[in-house]
Protein backbone atom coordinates (compact mmCIF):
# COMPACT_ATOMS: atom_id res chain seq x y z
CA UNK A 1 0.00 0.00 0.00
CA UNK A 2 1.44 3.23 -1.17
CA UNK A 3 1.51 6.12 1.61
CA UNK A 4 3.47 8.69 0.68
CA UNK A 5 1.98 11.83 1.17
CA UNK A 6 1.25 13.66 -2.07
CA UNK A 7 3.02 17.26 -2.69
CA UNK A 8 -0.33 19.18 -2.05
CA UNK A 9 -1.27 17.39 1.17
CA UNK A 10 2.31 19.04 3.09
CA UNK A 11 0.97 22.68 2.00
CA UNK A 12 -2.80 21.69 3.11
CA UNK A 13 -0.20 20.60 6.65
CA UNK A 14 1.00 23.74 6.62
CA UNK A 15 -2.84 25.22 6.40
CA UNK A 16 -3.85 22.89 9.17
CA UNK A 17 -1.22 24.01 11.45
CA UNK A 18 -2.03 27.72 11.09
CA UNK A 19 -5.56 26.93 11.62
CA UNK A 20 -5.13 24.68 14.83
CA UNK A 21 -2.72 27.11 16.58
CA UNK A 22 -5.13 29.75 16.21
CA UNK A 23 -8.30 28.29 16.72
CA UNK A 24 -9.56 30.11 13.33
CA UNK A 25 -10.18 29.72 9.92
CA UNK A 26 -10.38 33.61 9.63
CA UNK A 27 -7.17 34.14 11.45
CA UNK A 28 -5.08 31.02 9.91
CA UNK A 29 -6.10 32.84 6.67
CA UNK A 30 -4.54 36.38 7.92
CA UNK A 31 -1.10 34.86 8.71
CA UNK A 32 -1.31 32.97 5.32
CA UNK A 33 -2.37 35.84 3.31
CA UNK A 34 -5.33 33.54 1.60
CA UNK A 35 -9.01 34.01 2.25
CA UNK A 36 -11.28 32.21 5.10
CA UNK A 37 -13.20 30.47 2.20
CA UNK A 38 -9.45 28.70 0.92
CA UNK A 39 -8.45 28.02 4.02
CA UNK A 40 -11.55 26.13 4.97
CA UNK A 41 -11.48 24.05 1.53
CA UNK A 42 -8.17 22.93 2.28
CA UNK A 43 -9.20 21.73 5.51
CA UNK A 44 -11.83 19.85 4.25
CA UNK A 45 -9.41 18.77 0.84
CA UNK A 46 -6.98 17.37 3.83
CA UNK A 47 -9.81 15.55 6.47
CA UNK A 48 -11.42 13.80 2.92
CA UNK A 49 -7.88 12.51 2.08
CA UNK A 50 -7.04 10.94 5.70
CA UNK A 51 -10.53 10.04 6.35
CA UNK A 52 -11.47 11.43 9.28
CA UNK A 53 -12.01 15.36 10.86
CA UNK A 54 -9.78 17.04 12.38
CA UNK A 55 -12.00 20.39 13.55
CA UNK A 56 -15.34 20.61 14.64
CA UNK A 57 -17.19 23.47 13.45
CA UNK A 58 -19.24 25.29 16.72
CA UNK A 59 -21.40 28.45 15.68
CA UNK A 60 -18.54 30.99 15.28
CA UNK A 61 -15.92 28.98 16.05
CA UNK A 62 -13.70 26.17 15.46
CA UNK A 63 -11.90 23.42 18.04
CA UNK A 64 -9.92 20.24 17.34
CA UNK A 65 -11.02 17.05 17.43
CA UNK A 66 -9.13 13.98 19.07
CA UNK A 67 -7.67 13.18 15.71
CA UNK A 68 -6.90 17.01 15.21
CA UNK A 69 -5.01 17.05 18.72
CA UNK A 70 -2.62 13.75 17.53
CA UNK A 71 -2.18 15.04 14.24
CA UNK A 72 -1.07 18.53 15.60
CA UNK A 73 1.16 17.13 18.09
CA UNK A 74 2.70 14.62 15.79
CA UNK A 75 3.33 17.09 12.93
CA UNK A 76 4.06 20.77 14.74
CA UNK A 77 7.25 19.48 15.96
CA UNK A 78 8.48 18.32 12.66
CA UNK A 79 7.71 21.69 10.72
CA UNK A 80 9.33 23.52 13.14
CA UNK A 81 12.29 21.66 13.22
CA UNK A 82 12.51 22.56 9.40
CA UNK A 83 11.63 26.35 10.13
CA UNK A 84 14.24 26.28 12.30
CA UNK A 85 16.73 24.52 9.69
CA UNK A 86 15.81 26.99 7.47
CA UNK A 87 15.85 30.57 9.50
CA UNK A 88 19.10 29.28 10.48
CA UNK A 89 20.59 28.50 7.39
CA UNK A 90 19.11 31.63 5.51
CA UNK A 91 20.24 33.91 9.04
CA UNK A 92 23.65 32.86 8.54
CA UNK A 93 23.51 34.61 5.34
CA UNK A 94 22.26 37.48 7.24
CA UNK A 95 24.40 40.38 8.76
CA UNK A 96 24.56 43.88 9.61
CA UNK A 97 22.57 47.00 11.77
CA UNK A 98 18.98 46.53 12.10
CA UNK A 99 17.80 49.29 14.23
CA UNK A 100 14.70 48.97 16.38
CA UNK A 101 12.92 51.28 18.73
CA UNK A 102 10.67 50.00 21.29
CA UNK A 103 8.01 51.32 24.03
CA UNK A 104 10.67 51.01 27.23
CA UNK A 105 8.42 48.98 29.29
CA UNK A 106 7.96 46.62 26.24
CA UNK A 107 11.13 46.71 25.48
CA UNK A 108 12.15 45.65 29.22
CA UNK A 109 9.18 43.36 30.02
CA UNK A 110 7.93 41.60 26.91
CA UNK A 111 10.86 42.06 24.15
CA UNK A 112 13.97 41.65 26.09
CA UNK A 113 13.37 38.28 28.10
CA UNK A 114 12.58 36.64 24.32
CA UNK A 115 15.79 38.26 22.36
CA UNK A 116 18.30 35.31 22.65
CA UNK A 117 15.83 33.20 20.79
CA UNK A 118 16.44 36.61 18.23
CA UNK A 119 19.98 36.38 18.78
CA UNK A 120 19.92 32.57 18.41
CA UNK A 121 18.50 32.39 15.16
CA UNK A 122 20.38 35.49 12.95
CA UNK A 123 23.67 35.12 14.51
CA UNK A 124 24.98 37.92 12.37
CA UNK A 125 21.88 40.78 12.66
CA UNK A 126 22.83 43.10 14.75
CA UNK A 127 20.14 45.29 16.82
CA UNK A 128 20.73 48.80 17.66
CA UNK A 129 17.79 49.09 20.55
CA UNK A 130 16.31 52.74 21.02
CA UNK A 131 14.02 52.69 24.21
CA UNK A 132 11.67 55.97 23.74
CA UNK A 133 7.79 56.21 24.92
CA UNK A 134 5.39 57.27 22.90
CA UNK A 135 4.74 60.89 23.43
CA UNK A 136 8.42 61.46 20.92
CA UNK A 137 6.65 61.55 17.99
CA UNK A 138 7.83 58.54 15.49
CA UNK A 139 9.97 60.23 12.41
CA UNK A 140 10.63 58.45 9.03
CA UNK A 141 14.72 57.70 8.77
CA UNK A 142 15.17 57.01 12.81
CA UNK A 143 14.38 53.62 12.69
CA UNK A 144 13.85 50.57 10.71
CA UNK A 145 11.39 49.03 12.76
CA UNK A 146 8.84 50.69 15.83
CA UNK A 147 7.48 48.93 18.42
CA UNK A 148 4.63 51.99 19.03
CA UNK A 149 0.99 51.65 21.61
CA UNK A 150 -1.75 53.08 19.48
CA UNK A 151 -5.06 52.89 17.78
CA UNK A 152 -3.83 51.73 13.93
CA UNK A 153 -3.96 55.40 12.69
CA UNK A 154 -0.21 56.12 12.01
CA UNK A 155 -0.24 58.27 8.87
CA UNK A 156 2.73 57.71 6.24
CA UNK A 157 3.79 54.42 8.28
CA UNK A 158 2.93 50.88 7.87
CA UNK A 159 1.97 48.72 10.53
CA UNK A 160 1.54 45.09 11.50
CA UNK A 161 -0.57 44.45 14.73
CA UNK A 162 1.52 42.47 17.51
CA UNK A 163 -1.33 42.49 20.65
CA UNK A 164 -4.29 44.00 21.25
CA UNK A 165 -3.97 45.40 24.89
CA UNK A 166 -6.26 45.30 28.03
CA UNK A 167 -5.86 47.43 31.12
CA UNK A 168 -7.37 46.68 34.91
CA UNK A 169 -6.39 47.43 38.22
CA UNK A 170 -3.63 46.35 40.55
CA UNK A 171 -2.03 46.61 44.08
CA UNK A 172 0.27 44.80 46.44
CA UNK A 173 -2.11 42.53 48.58
CA UNK A 174 -0.76 44.42 51.91
CA UNK A 175 -2.32 47.47 50.72
CA UNK A 176 -6.24 46.59 51.54
CA UNK A 177 -4.60 45.68 55.11
CA UNK A 178 -6.59 47.70 57.48
CA UNK A 179 -8.87 49.42 54.55
CA UNK A 180 -12.25 48.98 53.27
CA UNK A 181 -12.32 45.97 51.00
CA UNK A 182 -11.94 46.55 47.65
CA UNK A 183 -14.76 44.81 46.24
CA UNK A 184 -16.26 47.95 43.81
CA UNK A 185 -15.04 50.79 42.28
CA UNK A 186 -16.13 53.07 44.43
CA UNK A 187 -14.12 51.94 47.24
CA UNK A 188 -10.91 53.17 45.82
CA UNK A 189 -12.00 56.65 47.42
CA UNK A 190 -10.33 55.06 50.35
CA UNK A 191 -6.94 54.36 48.51
CA UNK A 192 -4.29 56.02 46.68
CA UNK A 193 -3.91 55.83 43.28
CA UNK A 194 -1.02 55.74 40.66
CA UNK A 195 -0.86 56.44 37.05
CA UNK A 196 0.85 55.98 34.06
CA UNK A 197 0.91 59.59 32.84
CA UNK A 198 2.53 58.95 29.22
CA UNK A 199 -0.39 55.75 28.92
CA UNK A 200 -0.03 56.34 25.13
CA UNK A 201 0.95 58.94 22.58
CA UNK A 202 -1.43 62.00 23.44
CA UNK A 203 -2.78 61.23 26.56
CA UNK A 204 -3.87 62.80 29.48
CA UNK A 205 -2.31 61.73 32.51
CA UNK A 206 -5.42 60.28 34.29
CA UNK A 207 -6.28 58.79 31.01
CA UNK A 208 -5.78 54.73 31.83
CA UNK A 209 -7.80 54.92 34.74
CA UNK A 210 -11.10 56.87 33.23
CA UNK A 211 -10.99 55.11 30.12
CA UNK A 212 -11.17 51.73 32.27
CA UNK A 213 -14.05 52.95 35.05
CA UNK A 214 -15.77 54.34 32.07
CA UNK A 215 -16.00 51.02 30.24
CA UNK A 216 -16.96 49.27 33.41
CA UNK A 217 -19.87 51.69 34.26
CA UNK A 218 -18.06 53.36 36.77
CA UNK A 219 -17.30 56.98 35.35
CA UNK A 220 -18.67 59.12 38.84
CA UNK A 221 -15.20 58.05 40.72
CA UNK A 222 -12.36 60.71 41.09
CA UNK A 223 -9.38 59.47 40.06
CA UNK A 224 -7.73 62.74 39.50
CA UNK A 225 -5.59 62.41 42.41
CA UNK A 226 -2.75 60.19 43.65
CA UNK A 227 1.37 59.42 42.45
CA UNK A 228 2.21 59.68 38.50
CA UNK A 229 4.75 58.44 36.83
CA UNK A 230 6.32 58.54 33.03
CA UNK A 231 6.55 54.90 32.55
CA UNK A 232 4.31 51.76 32.98
CA UNK A 233 7.52 49.75 34.68
CA UNK A 234 7.85 52.29 37.40
CA UNK A 235 4.31 52.67 38.03
CA UNK A 236 3.88 49.07 38.67
CA UNK A 237 6.89 48.69 41.15
CA UNK A 238 5.49 51.45 43.11
CA UNK A 239 2.26 49.51 42.99
CA UNK A 240 4.32 46.26 44.25
CA UNK A 241 5.91 48.52 46.45
CA UNK A 242 2.74 49.22 48.07
CA UNK A 243 1.64 52.94 47.40
CA UNK A 244 -0.89 52.64 45.61
CA UNK A 245 -3.32 51.18 43.24
CA UNK A 246 -2.26 51.44 39.68
CA UNK A 247 -3.71 50.42 36.03
CA UNK A 248 -1.75 47.18 34.95
CA UNK A 249 -1.47 45.83 31.48
CA UNK A 250 -2.38 42.47 30.68
CA UNK A 251 0.79 42.10 27.97
CA UNK A 252 3.31 43.19 30.72
CA UNK A 253 1.93 42.12 34.12
CA UNK A 254 2.13 38.14 33.40
CA UNK A 255 4.80 37.63 36.34
CA UNK A 256 3.79 39.71 39.03
CA UNK A 257 0.43 38.37 39.37
CA UNK A 258 1.58 35.19 39.18
CA UNK A 259 4.38 35.53 41.86
CA UNK A 260 1.44 36.98 44.03
CA UNK A 261 3.04 40.71 44.33
CA UNK A 262 0.03 41.80 42.91
CA UNK A 263 -3.37 40.63 42.81
CA UNK A 264 -6.65 42.29 41.02
CA UNK A 265 -8.92 43.10 42.97
CA UNK A 266 -12.10 43.46 40.50
CA UNK A 267 -12.21 40.67 37.72
CA UNK A 268 -13.18 43.25 34.73
CA UNK A 269 -10.48 43.71 32.46
CA UNK A 270 -10.94 46.38 29.58
CA UNK A 271 -9.96 46.70 25.91
CA UNK A 272 -7.88 50.39 26.00
CA UNK A 273 -8.31 50.33 21.53
CA UNK A 274 -5.19 50.75 21.53
CA UNK A 275 -2.60 47.92 20.20
CA UNK A 276 1.23 47.16 20.37
CA UNK A 277 2.32 47.48 16.25
CA UNK A 278 5.40 47.14 14.78
CA UNK A 279 5.25 50.35 12.52
CA UNK A 280 7.60 50.64 9.38
CA UNK A 281 7.65 53.10 6.27
CA UNK A 282 7.03 51.29 3.14
CA UNK A 283 9.61 49.35 1.66
CA UNK A 284 11.36 48.93 4.41
CA UNK A 285 10.79 45.32 4.54
CA UNK A 286 12.79 44.46 1.18
CA UNK A 287 15.60 44.37 3.36
CA UNK A 288 15.63 40.74 4.28
CA UNK A 289 17.46 41.63 7.28
CA UNK A 290 14.65 43.78 8.25
CA UNK A 291 12.15 41.39 7.48
CA UNK A 292 13.71 38.66 9.60
CA UNK A 293 13.22 40.74 12.52
CA UNK A 294 10.00 41.70 11.90
CA UNK A 295 8.91 38.35 11.21
CA UNK A 296 10.56 36.55 14.21
CA UNK A 297 9.40 39.25 16.68
CA UNK A 298 5.39 38.68 15.11
CA UNK A 299 6.11 35.01 15.68
CA UNK A 300 7.18 35.41 19.23
CA UNK A 301 3.31 37.52 19.59
CA UNK A 302 1.49 34.80 18.09
CA UNK A 303 3.35 31.98 20.47
CA UNK A 304 2.62 33.95 23.12
CA UNK A 305 -1.03 34.54 22.73
CA UNK A 306 -1.35 30.81 21.31
CA UNK A 307 0.50 29.90 25.19
CA UNK A 308 -1.82 32.10 26.93
CA UNK A 309 1.42 33.91 28.28
CA UNK A 310 0.02 37.68 27.87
Amino acid sequence: MNVTAPSQVHSRLKVFLAAARHQSFTEAGAELHITTGAVSQQIKALEAWLGFRLFRRLTRRIELTDEGRRLQAAVDPAYAAVDLAIARLRGGALSGVVRLRSLPSFLAIWLLPRMPRLMQRYPGIELQVEAEDSTRSLREGEFDLAIDLNDGALPGFQSTVLIEEEIFPVCAPALMRGRPPLEAPDRLDHYPLLHDMTAWRGSAPYAEWERYLRAIGAPQVDVRRGYMFNRNQITIQAAIAGMGVAIARRTLTTDELASGQLVAPFAQSVRTGKRYCLVYVAGALDDRRVSAVHDWIVEEACEAQRLKTL
